[in-house]
């Protein structure tokens, strides 16, 4: 947390002054803000709550799978608790965003779950007042009222506008007016926009048939898991790219033709997979999408429409199919042990930031963000200002445009009294940003 924001005034700058925090989340900076009192720059404080939310997140998954009365509660709770997806939401403190919208998202799932059974009023205010704490920490979170549509439908073979669409029109409200109001701040505040965030509509459904099947082939084999991943190139020209698109489209028919046949499941949880990740999907410019396309994090949630279907399915094959009694126990046994060693291990990178990064390049050597991040890390230890150096240049030959590696390389050579050579980096990066008012100053002062 930013030094002027932990006092009582930073803390009211957190709820009303826009800009004072880079996303406007004022319940999980607040959250932070709080952490900060009590445990101040210790990491494992945050470490801990965020392990803790995840549990919690992991509890409330139990309590939702009951409550629709499926089997294998625990199951699915294991698995997602368990799934090295969910590293990087739970290990970078950063991501705290994730765990702690997802606990109020599913509270307030399970609230409107009772609230749908009995009709009571407050647990309706109870379930609305819950998904609002969700939009304040994670505008993501606003594809709940869709979600609990699907959840519906499944449940009860169709839909009722009086009954299930109306009570949720103040949700899909609220929940369209965060993310239209987070899709301001991120153009407004974080520069979202520009030739890196520039797709055509055609272009935008060629990244989401794509998106959808990267995250859907991680969720089922979770294999080379990495920080920032390799950013495609969304080419129209390349006809080998419409397959996944076109391959979306035909799962979605298959599903459907297997609902008519009342197996609605399987497209339950493809809709509720594929919709939680929308706001990711590439449709809506997010600063990540300058490194990448995708993340770990982004499908945090999303992995329950996957996961809790199949977890029910080995259940359910357990208690239907007598050969398969003895079986499914050790089935999940080993799963649940693959996913844990996966899960040991992927945590592994984020030991420290130079860990991370390092580990980052070793799997994707193209991301021009890590070299640029492990060169400040570097570059605040007096002996590594070469290896800095390095780093910085590595990141510019991969993005020349890289405004924050142009102004972080000028430092370090003029920190080493390469004056000379740092004189174009700093031109270059008032070129990219003519706001730096550091680099103003350094230019002026050394050119005069």
């Amino acid at each position: 947390m930013w030094p002027d924001l932990r006092s009582l005034h930073g803390l009211w700058r957190i709820w009303f002054d826009l800009g004072a925090t880079q996303q406007y989340y004022p319940l999980l900076h607040s959250a932070f803000w709080l952490e900060h009192r009590l445990w101040g720059d210790a990491v494992l404080g945050y470490h801990l709550l965020n392990v803790l939310l995840h549990v919690m997140a992991a509890c409330l998954v139990v309590l939702i799978v009951k409550r629709l009365g499926l089997p294998g509660a625990w199951l699915a709770a294991y698995i997602f608790a368990l799934h090295p997806v969910c590293v990087e939401a739970v290990a970078w403190i950063s991501e705290q965003q994730t765990t702690l919208s997802a606990l109020f998202y599913l509270a307030a799932a399970l609230a409107y779950l009772r609230f749908d059974e009995t009709r009571r009023r407050s647990h309706y205010f109870r379930s609305l007042a819950l998904f609002v704490l969700a939009l304040l920490s994670k505008t993501v979170t606003a594809t709940l009222p869709a979600a609990l549509l699907v959840v519906l439908w499944w449940r009860k073979g169709r839909l009722s506008w009086k009954h299930h669409a109306l009570p949720l029109l103040p949700w899909f409200a609220a929940g369209a007016t965060a993310g239209l109001f987070t899709a301001w701040v991120e153009r407004r505040y974080i520069h979202a926009e520009g030739a890196d965030f520039f797709l055509t509509m055609g272009e935008r459904f060629l990244l989401a048939g794509r998106v959808i099947w990267f995250y859907l082939a991680k969720v089922l084999w979770p294999a080379n898991l990495i920080f920032t991943y390799p950013r495609w190139k969304v080419d129209p020209a390349a006809g080998a790219q419409y397959l996944f698109p076109v391959g979306v489209v035909g799962l979605a028919a298959g599903l459907m033709l297997l609902a008519r046949r009342r197996h609605r499941g399987p497209l339950a949880g493809f809709l509720l997979f594929a919709g939680t990740l929308f706001p990711a999907l590439g449709f809506f410019n997010v600063y990540p999408f300058i490194y990448s396309y995708v993340a770990d994090h982004f499908q945090y949630l999303a992995t329950l429409g996957i996961l809790v279907p199949l977890a029910c399915g080995l259940a359910m094959a357990r208690e239907r199919i007598p050969a398969a009694r003895p079986l499914v126990p050790s089935v999940a046994g080993v799963v649940l042990a693959m996913l844990f060693v996966l899960t040991w291990r992927q945590s592994g990178m984020y030991r420290n930031a130079e860990t991370l990064y390092r580990e980052t390049l070793r799997r994707n050597p193209e991301s021009w963000m890590a070299h640029n991040n492990l060169g400040v890390i570097l570059a605040g230890k007096p002996s590594r200002l070469p290896d800095a150096i390095a780093e910085f240049e590595a990141s510019l030959r991969l993005k020349p445009d890289n405004r924050q590696a142009q102004n972080n390389l000028a430092d370090a050579l003029l920190t080493i009294g390469r004056i000379p050579e740092a004189i174009p980096h700093l031109q270059a990066a008032l070129a990219l940003n003519p706001t730096l008012e550091e680099t103003h100053y350094n230019l002026a002062w050394h050119c005069r």
